[in-house]
């Protein structure tokens, strides 16, 4: 199984709109923390979510959280 690239040790926080997103996986996409489609070719796949009303998020950019997109610290043991 291949591994992510790190894009960045750290989450990013966002206050975005309710509605759907896609969030990278692959850690290539040059739109972080959302997929541009760089993982075409690749075993990866973004991550779908939807926000049901405006909300900030706290997502990954490490790639290794064990809870997609969001943040869980994992970045802290890189």
């Amino acid at each position: 199984m291949a591994k992510p690239t790190i894009a960045a040790k750290k989450p990013m926080t966002l206050e975005l709109e309710a509605g759907d997103y896609f969030w990278c996986a692959c850690g290539q996409s040059a739109d972080q923390p959302f997929c541009d489609g760089s993982h075409k070719g690749t075993e990866f796949k973004p991550q779908k979510f939807t926000l049901e009303e405006k909300k900030k998020v706290t997502l990954c950019l490490c790639k290794h959280t064990q809870d997609p997109p969001f943040c869980d610290g994992s970045h802290a043991k890189l």
